[in-house]
């Protein structure tokens, strides 16, 4: 099967702890002699007391390849975030498709052949359309008709980490459905690697389970 994974890749991040402390001492000239303790006192005081408009600050910037469904999730999040995607209106889309990997592998390749059939209709049906007399562009856009939840598309996701925040505490959610829980884990993970954010994170009592495997 050519199924894909879902991926997460972390294109940068602005701010980190500091900016978060510096922020919350607008009105003080702390900032300027504060040590890594006073940094971390002060983001743990925030954090218990739900003071989260200094964690705005910081930005975190990622490229996220998903299933339909988890790009759902994703759009549902709307504040302090922002969302471009990759759009079936402007380019013919490459044949990338996800399958559970929880699946039975008889159930798992049973989708894998619909799907290679459902992409090989997509890319006919674009090309009759255009015989057929339609434009380009109205061709790409109805042929992605043919396409199902399990199509991947690209995604260029920012928040600002109160936003990330919001987000990973909902979708890291033993509730949540695996997919979308799988990116929450990912970008957790990859923001842990930057050691921007040690302070921040562990006063709001975040571990990557995917850092710990």
């Amino acid at each position: 099967m050519d199924a894909s994974k879902n991926k997460v890749e972390l294109i940068g991040h602005y701010g980190g702890d500091r900016a978060h402390a510096m922020s919350a001492w607008t009105s003080t000239t702390r900032a300027r002699e504060a040590t890594d303790e006073d940094v971390a006192r002060v983001i743990q005081q925030m954090a218990d007391n739900g003071h989260g408009t200094p964690f705005e600050k910081s930005m975190l910037h990622f490229f996220v390849t998903s299933d339909i469904a988890s790009h759902i999730h994703l759009l549902k999040h709307r504040i302090g975030v922002s969302i471009n995607t990759e759009s079936a209106r402007y380019r013919e889309l490459s044949d990338n498709y996800y399958i559970p990997e929880d699946w039975p592998i008889e159930e798992r390749i049973r989708l894998d052949d619909l799907l290679r059939h459902v992409y090989r209709e997509y890319h006919s049906c674009m090309k009759r359309l255009v015989q057929k007399g339609l434009s380009k562009k109205r061709a790409k856009e109805t042929a992605r008709f043919y396409l199902p939840y399990a199509n991947q598309v690209k995604q260029d996701v920012s928040f600002n980490f109160r936003s990330f925040l919001h987000f990973y505490n909902l979708r890291a959610d033993k509730h949540a459905q695996r997919e979308i829980a799988f990116i929450a884990e990912e970008m957790l993970r990859l923001i842990e690697e930057t050691g921007a954010f040690d302070m921040s994170l562990r006063a709001h009592g975040l571990h990557s389970t995917q850092a710990d495997g």
